[in-house]
């Protein structure tokens, strides 16, 4: 699902309709905000496309981003059909 690419680990998330995937969306941010960690991502009606690396850390992919990355798996499980 996740790719490893340019110093960033990249997802793309399709789902019924729009709400579908603001629903996820808003499931991703409140996890987001928990982990203090927060992605760069892009929606366009039912796509959701997520770009996760870690600024701090000069924009590589961190341990930060793999946990985040597996907890957003774990949401997208309750969407997919």
């Amino acid at each position: 699902m996740w790719t490893e690419q340019n110093n960033c680990l990249s997802a793309v998330f399709t789902f019924e309709n729009f709400s579908q995937a603001f629903a996820f969306m808003t499931e991703v941010a409140i996890l987001a905000e928990k982990h203090d960690h927060h992605p760069n991502w892009s929606n366009v009606w039912n796509r959701v496309e997520i770009r996760l690396n870690t600024h701090d850390a000069g924009g590589v992919v961190t341990e930060k981003d793999r946990v985040l990355a597996r907890d957003i798996e774990r949401v997208w499980g309750r969407y997919k059909a």
